[in-house]
This record gives structure tokens, C-alpha cells and sequence, in this order.
């Protein structure tokens, strides 16, 4: 091991256990997006405004007094309104006092459960392809990720893999549903064996449930309503994906009080405390949700739909995700190569940018044939990034 002081000025600074992740594949895509003047379908977020109750209350708030730091594990009315929330998606009664922490974003609130639960050497099982933050917030807070495949063709969770893939060191099972990237919502049988398998082996388990409102073909089930499993379960999600307003970065973890509290321990040391005026848009946005959710789904219903058909149309095998807003879309007629060269040579070619699905591996080799499109889009940048797709795809067929 190189001593700090042998160090020349100019060797890489970053830390050794950082540098495998090298730059965000969002980050990068988003980059050449830029720099080649095309649609950006890689990073989710849309390109449109949040509904006015969500705009209205953050303005509000700006004005009257909620400008300072706020208690650090959220507003105290912000965490009531999520305890009453919570009780009615999961059956479970989070202390608002206790049992939820108000974090900035669900990516904070995934670092701060990695930073405050696992001890160095612990294990955290992932299941790829997943988000890319994951495996870097375990070895972050020195852990391991232990990474396994969603079983194909149908990103299925196989309970005899996930299984194998626990040990004595295994702290907790991440778990995504609905699911970044392919559009999965886990089944009730795929959540038993998650369970099972927690229960036997005494781990927790992260529920990352971020697009829990954003579905299709049928509601979003949390594992931490399942028998059992409210006690060992932490939920995580955010305002952002359903109320369009992912810069807002308002977040929240909530579970039993004893894993919260490992979660606080950490936020507390990471941002303090989330924006202040933009958690009381946490108060409107639940406030109206009932009456929003219609919108919502029929909303994304036609976009997804708008999508895939523009998609076929350019020649694209789809996979039509039964929640979030993102499509993976097999890419093997254009002949480009890899999912990275394929990504990289429709944002020079065809000015859109998507994100190569091998990003979400562990092993970038293991699927090399799919990209993820985003279609949290206006109904014409959806239908300009068709357009240019098929266009692009003709001219290769043509070539």
C-alpha cells in the first residue's frame, strides 16, 4: 500500500474504493445530450412543470417563514402527513416522531441507510440490473455488494439465486419495485421469497418504492406489508417521481424505530436536514393526491403507450413496463454493437440520448442488448424523439 506521503500531486485523488464507479452514466449521457443538441431520454425527469398544488405550496412557504434549517429529521407536520400516508400503503404505523426520516431525495436516503446500518465487511444483496447509486452507497459506508441477475426473459426475482447469494454476512436484501430500469412490479410470490429468505437468514430488507404511484397494470404491493416483515423492513421513497418535481429532492426512510434511528445518525452528519420550504410541499402533495392519481396514471398510461408504438415503429423489441417511467428497449437491428455503443452513437447520429441497460450491472457484459428510455416527456418530445429514431433506424436499414 502506497503511503500518503509517496503520493505524487497529480496521481488520481479520488478514493481506491470509488474509483471503479468512474463517472454517473446519467452524468455522462447527459453530457453528450448537451453537447450534441439531442432529446434527452436517458435521466429521468420530466420536461414539464409539477402540478400547481405542488408549485403553489413551495411558493408559499418561501414567503412565509421557512427559510432556516428545519428539524433534522423532517417538519414535524411533514412527518405526520407521511406516518398517515404510509399506514394506508403498507398497514404500518410509522411514529412520525421516531419512525421517519425526512432525507433530500431517496438517494440520500439510501447512502444514509448504508451509512448508518452496515458495519464494515457486512453484505448488502442487490439484484441487477439496478440503480447505480446502490453499489456505490454500500462501498461507501464499507460494505459489499453481492449482485445477482434478475432471472430472464422477464426480470423475475429467482429465489433459489437470491438464496445462494446470502451469507452469515448478509445485513440486507435492496429490493426496487416498482423497478429501475425494466418497469417490474415484483409479484406477491416474488415478495414471499424475499421475505422467506430474510426471516430464515435474520437480514433486513431496503425497500426502495420511489415509482410506487406510477403504475400500470396493477397497484404497487410493499414488502413491509407483508406477515412479519414490518419489523424488518425500511421503506424509502420521495415527492419526486410522483409529483414531477425532482429537483425538489425531498425524500423520506420509515420503519421500525431502531433502523430509523441508524438512518438519522448518519443524515444528520450528510445534509442536516432536507430543503426546508420544499418539505411543505410534501402537506399539498398528499393533500391532493387522491384527486391527482387519476391524472397521474392516465397521464403516464398514454405516454408509455405513445412511447413503445414509436418505438416498434423504428424497429425496437420493447419490453412495456408494468410501472415507473422508463422503457428497456432491445436495440440489436441497428447492428451498433454493444448497449454503450449503441447509446453513444444514436446521441451523435440521431440526437437521443438514451441509457445503455449495462450501466445497472455489476457485470457490464452480462446484458449488452438493451437501452433504457425514459417517457416522462411531453407528448412532442416524445414524438420528435420517435421521429428521429425512425429516421435513423431507416437510414440504417437503407445502409
Amino acid at each position: 500500500m502506497t503511503d500518503i506521503a509517496d503520493r505524487q500531486f497529480g496521481e488520481p485523488a479520488t478514493a481506491r474504493r470509488l474509483r471503479p464507479f468512474g463517472e454517473s452514466i446519467f452524468t455522462t449521457m447527459s453530457a453528450l445530450a448537451v453537447r450534441h443538441s439531442a432529446i434527452n431520454l436517458g435521466q429521468g425527469f420530466p420536461d414539464f412543470e409539477p402540478p400547481e398544488f405542488v408549485r403553489s405550496a413551495a411558493k408559499r412557504a418561501l414567503d412565509g417563514g421557512f427559510s432556516q434549517y428545519g428539524r433534522s429529521f423532517g417538519l414535524p407536520e411533514v412527518n405526520r402527513v407521511l406516518s398517515r400516508q404510509l399506514l394506508g400503503t403498507t398497514g404500518n404505523e410509522y411514529d412520525p416522531d421516531l419512525g421517519i426520516c425526512v432525507t433530500a431525495g431517496c438517494t440520500e436516503a439510501i447512502a444514509a441507510a448504508m451509512l448508518g446500518l452496515l458495519d464494515p465487511g457486512d453484505e448488502v444483496v442487490m439484484m441487477d440490473p439496478c440503480y447505480d447509486s446502490y453499489a456505490a452507497c454500500v462501498v461507501m459506508a464499507g460494505g459489499v455488494p453481492r449482485r445477482i441477475a434478475l432471472s430472464l426473459p422477464g426480470f423475475r426475482i429467482d429465489e433459489a439465486t437470491l438464496r445462494g447469494a446470502c451469507s452469515t454476512r448478509t445485513r440486507a436484501i435492496l429490493l426496487n419495485s416498482p423497478h429501475n430500469p425494466t418497469g417490474r412490479i415484483f409479484d406477491e410470490e416474488e415478495l414471499a421469497a424475499v421475505a422467506r429468505i430474510a426471516t430464515d437468514i435474520g437480514c433486513i430488507v431496503i425497500s426502495d418504492e420511489v415509482y410506487e404511484w406510477i403504475t400500470f397494470t396493477r397497484k404497487h404491493l410493499s414488502i413491509a406489508s407483508l406477515p412479519g416483515m414490518s419489523a424488518r423492513t425500511l421503506v424509502l421513497s420521495s415527492l419526486g417521481k410522483t409529483f414531477s418535481c425532482t429537483g425538489f429532492k425531498v425524500g423520506w426512510a420509515a420503519g421500525p424505530n431502531h433502523l430509523v434511528a441508524a438512518v438519522r445518525a448518519a443524515h444528520q452528519f450528510l445534509t442536516f436536514c432536507s430543503a426546508t420550504p420544499l418539505q411543505q410541499s410534501a402537506i399539498a402533495a398528499f393533500a391532493n393526491l387522491e384527486e391527482y392519481l387519476p391524472s397521474l396514471r392516465s397521464d403516464y398510461l398514454r405516454r408509455r403507450d405513445q412511447m413503445v408504438h414509436g418505438l416498434q415503429q423504428a424497429g425496437f423489441s420493447c419490453i412495456t413496463p408494468e410501472g415507473s417511467y422508463f422503457i428497456v428497449a432491445e436495440h440489436g437491428h441497428l447492428g451498433l454493437g454493444t448497449d454503450i455503443d449503441a447509446a453513444q452513437t444514436l446521441v451523435r447520429e440521431a440526437r437521443v440520448a438514451t441509457i445503455p441497460v449495462s450501466a445497472f450491472y455489476g457485470d457490464p457484459a452480462a446484458n449488452p442488448h438493451f437501452l433504457r428510455v425514459a417517457f416522462c416527456k411531453s407528448d412532442e418530445t416524445i414524438s420528435e424523439a420517435c421521429r428521429r429514431l425512425q429516421v435513423y433506424s431507416r437510414r440504417r436499414g437503407q445502409g
